[in-house]
């Protein structure tokens, strides 16, 4: 039996480091993405044997060089994987691989959350994710439940006026501000403002994503060989996870989404959802965005004035709610609020 030794290396990455690590992915048929830390599996001559990133609570990138393939090479690099994040303190974990990949990595305790035909999403809790779904808040029984899905990084008066539709075209709305932080708003502060910028709106409950809608964890690219494919395959992946959870869940038969003039990505994704929601039961609606001075009310554009501090210009673009936040809260001036 060969012999085999294992390392792991912090990000980021020396270019020398990198450039191995990216022809050893792409021999294994998948693409590289750096983590936060990796782990590489040698042979005791030195060759790199198996590979495996840990991006957050993400495990990604897993592969084993296929003549090497039954030596146990997977185990060592799932231990050591393990190993990096609970010495961070995370323990629900998360990993992507291909759906024919499912039975392997259900005996290194991962359990399937939601599939494409080209990616699998699973978990090393089992039920997570319908257990978070079960969780909210459901609101009255019966009529019609709808859904929309935002980040509100912050909350403009486009937002409202998206939601002030939607609550008017259902019984119960369903308003999910996305949990992910990275945004040049906190999390806490996203869903805050919101919550104060729809609470004259009865039928409106807002609730947080965690993990499972619109985040890091839903959008993998490493092993799709076309990365021009990934952003829509990741999109199917969303989308999947909130027709098995929280479509059935919650009821949900409407989703409403603002038109996407801006934003490539987003327009794909509402795109998406036109092609895929239909034949899950659920009614997709797109409004036109809100305009103001002869520009569409965006985030982006509030983001670009506060980082000027011009309050005048602001104040038409969002609640008094938000005004307020943004005025006694500098933008971090570190970050592009582009």
């Amino acid at each position: 039996m060969s012999s085999f030794y294992t390392e792991v290396l912090k990000s980021p990455l020396r270019p020398r480091a990198l450039r191995e690590l990216s022809d050893f992915a792409a021999r294994q048929g998948i693409a590289f993405e750096p983590g936060d830390c990796t782990v590489c599996v040698r042979t005791s001559e030195g060759a790199l044997a198996a590979t495996g990133t840990l991006r957050g609570r993400v495990l990604q990138c897993i592969a084993v060089d296929a003549a090497l393939r039954g030596e146990g090479l997977t185990a060592r690099v799932m231990t050591a994987l393990h190993e990096c994040a609970f010495a961070r303190g995370e323990r629900h974990l998360f990993l992507f691989t291909k759906p024919g990949n499912e039975g392997m990595f259900r005996e290194f305790g991962f359990y399937p959350v939601s599939h494409t035909s080209a990616m699998l999403l699973m978990e090393n809790r089992r039920g997570g994710a319908a257990a978070f779904a079960a969780s909210l808040e459901h609101g009255p029984q019966g009529g019609v439940h709808g859904a929309v899905v935002a980040n509100c990084n912050p909350f403009t008066n486009g937002h409202r006026r998206l939601v002030e539709y939607a609550a008017g075209a259902c019984d119960t709305l369903h308003l999910f501000i996305l949990s992910e932080e990275g945004s040049e708003v906190p999390a806490a502060a996203r869903f805050a403002l919101a919550q104060q910028g729809v609470r004259d709106l009865e039928n409106v409950i807002v609730h947080p994503t965690s993990d499972y809608l619109v985040s890091s964890v839903t959008f993998p690219t490493y092993f799709l060989k076309d990365s021009a494919d990934a952003g829509a395959e990741a999109g199917k992946l969303d989308l999947a996870v909130f027709c098995d959870y929280f479509v059935p869940e919650l009821c949900i038969t409407r989703r409403f989404v603002g038109a996407e003039p801006l934003c490539r990505v987003t327009a794909a994704y509402n795109a998406l959802m036109h092609e895929l929601l239909p034949p899950r039961g659920v009614q997709v609606t797109e409004i036109p965005r809100l305009a103001c001075g002869g520009e569409v009310v965006s985030a982006s554009r509030v983001r670009r004035l506060w980082k000027q501090k011009r309050w005048d210009d602001i104040a038409p673009l969002v609640p008094e709610s938000t005004l307020r936040f943004l005025r006694s809260c500098p933008i971090d001036e570190k970050k592009d609020p582009l």
